[in-house]
This record gives structure tokens, C-alpha cells and sequence, in this order.
């Protein structure tokens, strides 16, 4: 009576315990989860070495690169940067080819500066981060409130008012936009190739006062000069 009891019960618990199994299965993924997929999944590289502006050969491995000024061109859309420059960067090697990589192999020149700027975090540009298609929302009243009497409302008024703030982008666009930035970044570590990821460099001037880049590169591959087209 006791064992037949005993046996009864183990049972129903593997037959609870199939269907959580199941349920488990089949539960959508928690925000959580979906997030540490994103950050994971990196940006993809391109075909081949060629197929960016610049390469070079270092020991078994191939470095190739793609200046893209104040541009990010994530795979879902373009944003910008004003106080960053950003470089595409891919390492290719044989099928079964690993290499440990880090932002903090990477430098640039920019203009023959004597001393090069260190890559840095790729949050820091979250502070410059703009989505050049995004437009604010138009105020109240469409165009009417824009002007009064001929003077238009941006002005501050005839009253002495500061002119009202920009309007800001919402907090969960921003969040999507700087979260396609990460996913875009190089991933550091040990990663088997081909590997692409951005970097960023801390450069406010204007693109079309650049004549030269140079991104320098020493590694654990060896170490590399690219002449990039600014």
C-alpha cells in the first residue's frame, strides 16, 4: 500500500513536471533576456577585406576598416555624432580562427597629429546621440501658434520671454537609438572570425576639415597602420 502510494505520487510529479518543462518552452522571452541577445549579437562584417576602404595583413590575420566620419550606420538606421568620429572595423582570418580583441588595441590620427586619440566607451557618445530622422512633434495649433501678428513664437516674443526649449526626443526612441548603437559596437574578448564592430574616437571638428586618418592598431594580432579616407 505504501510503495503503490509512493509510485502514484512520482507520477503526477513527472507529469507537473513535463508540463512546466513545456510551459517553459514555450514562454515568450523576458525583456531581460531579449536584452542580453541584443548585446550579444554584434554587427555583422562584410564579405570580404576588400569590401571596406582599407586593409592590411597582420601575421595570419587581415585588418580592414571604414572611416564614417560622424556617422553611425547601424544596420537599422543612421544616426550621428557631433564630439565623436567613428571607424568600422572587421578581423578576418581562417574558418577556424580566434583572436582576442579590445578597443584598447586601437587608436587614431587624424591630420598627422603627433600623439593619436585612444578609441573610447562607446556610451560617451550617448551624450551627442541624435537620429537625423527624427522630427519633433509640431506644437498645439499646428502653424498658427508658430506666429502671432507676424513675429514668430521661437523668437521669445515681444514680451521679453526667453525663446521655449527644443523639444527633446522621448526617453524610449533614445533608448532603442543607443541601444543599436551597443549592438553595433566591437565586441571585445576572444571571438571567433570574421569579427566587425564600430569604435569611436573623441573629435569634435568638422568632417571636411580632415585630410588624413590613420587607424593604428597594436594587438595581439601584431601591429598595423590604415590609411583611411576621410
Amino acid at each position: 500500500m505504501q510503495a503503490g502510494f509512493k509510485i502514484k505520487n512520482y507520477g503526477a510529479f513527472c507529469v507537473m513536471l513535463l508540463s512546466a518543462l513545456a510551459a517553459a518552452q514555450e514562454a515568450p522571452a523576458t525583456p531581460a533576456s531579449e536584452a542580453r541577445a541584443e548585446e550579444t549579437s554584434g554587427l555583422p562584417a562584410r564579405a570580404a577585406p576588400g569590401d571596406y576602404q582599407a586593409n592590411k595583413q597582420v601575421g595570419s590575420f587581415t585588418i580592414a576598416a571604414e572611416f564614417t566620419g560622424h556617422s553611425i550606420p547601424t544596420p537599422q538606421a543612421l544616426y550621428t555624432t557631433e564630439d565623436y568620429v567613428a571607424v568600422e572595423v572587421a578581423f578576418f582570418g581562417s574558418p577556424d580562427a580566434r583572436l582576442k580583441l579590445s578597443a584598447d588595441d586601437f587608436s587614431i590620427r587624424i591630420n598627422g597629429k603627433k600623439t593619436p586619440s585612444p578609441a573610447q566607451p562607446y556610451a560617451l557618445t550617448f551624450s551627442s546621440l541624435k537620429d537625423p530622422e527624427w522630427e519633433p512633434p509640431e506644437p498645439a495649433g499646428g502653424k498658427e501658434s508658430k506666429s502671432k501678428g507676424g513675429l514668430s513664437a521661437g523668437g521669445g516674443g515681444g514680451n521679453g520671454d526667453p525663446p521655449p526649449s527644443p523639444p527633446k526626443m522621448p526617453i524610449e526612441l533614445k533608448r532603442v537609438m543607443q541601444g543599436r548603437v551597443q549592438k553595433s559596437v566591437l565586441r571585445e574578448g576572444v571571438r571567433a572570425l570574421p569579427e566587425a564592430g564600430f569604435l569611436y574616437f573623441q573629435y569634435g571638428g568638422k568632417v571636411k576639415g580632415i585630410r588624413t586618418v590613420e587607424l593604428i592598431y597594436h594587438g595581439p594580432a601584431g601591429d598595423a597602420v590604415l590609411a583611411l579616407q576621410p
